[in-house]
């Protein structure tokens, strides 16, 4: 397991797995449903990524897209590779809500809708909120 696995909480985080990617529920949420799209490869860089991974990538991003938007209504989608902190590749897969919603109980607002968000700023949630969350998309993830 590479060191970007690792401190993104894997396997604890896990939404989905595949054979070259992880998705991985953020701890920090920016908006309700972030993720991390995490490579399996011990690499330091994209360009190092072995071509299948490269090309099973839009088909996982299409899943995360739809199970997030089996649960709330995203109007876009951010993805960040900043790969400033964590070295493996990933991405910071961050759904964007052009207007307020109500997820689990919790009234959430996309309050830098539509410019770029802030992935340090995130919403306040408890542990156990964050789980429900990757247990609901992980249950709404079909392909």
């Amino acid at each position: 397991m590479n060191a970007t696995l690792r401190r993104f909480n894997h396997p604890a985080a896990l939404v989905r797995e595949f054979e070259h990617w992880v998705v991985l529920i953020r701890p920090v949420q920016p908006t309700p449903l972030s993720c991390v799209i995490a490579a399996r490869a011990d690499v330091n860089s994209l360009g190092e990524l072995e071509a299948a991974a490269g090309a099973q990538l839009p088909a996982e991003i299409a899943g995360f897209e739809a199970a997030v938007r089996r649960v709330a209504p995203a109007v876009r989608f951010n993805y960040l590779a900043l790969m400033m902190v964590d070295p493996n590749p990933h991405f910071h897969a961050i759904p964007r809500y052009a207007a307020a919603l109500s997820l689990d109980g919790i009234e959430c607002r996309d309050t830098d809708f539509p410019r770029p968000v802030d992935v340090l700023r995130g919403l306040e949630i408890d542990a156990a909120t964050l789980d429900r969350w990757r247990a609901l998309l992980a249950d709404r993830w079909t392909r």
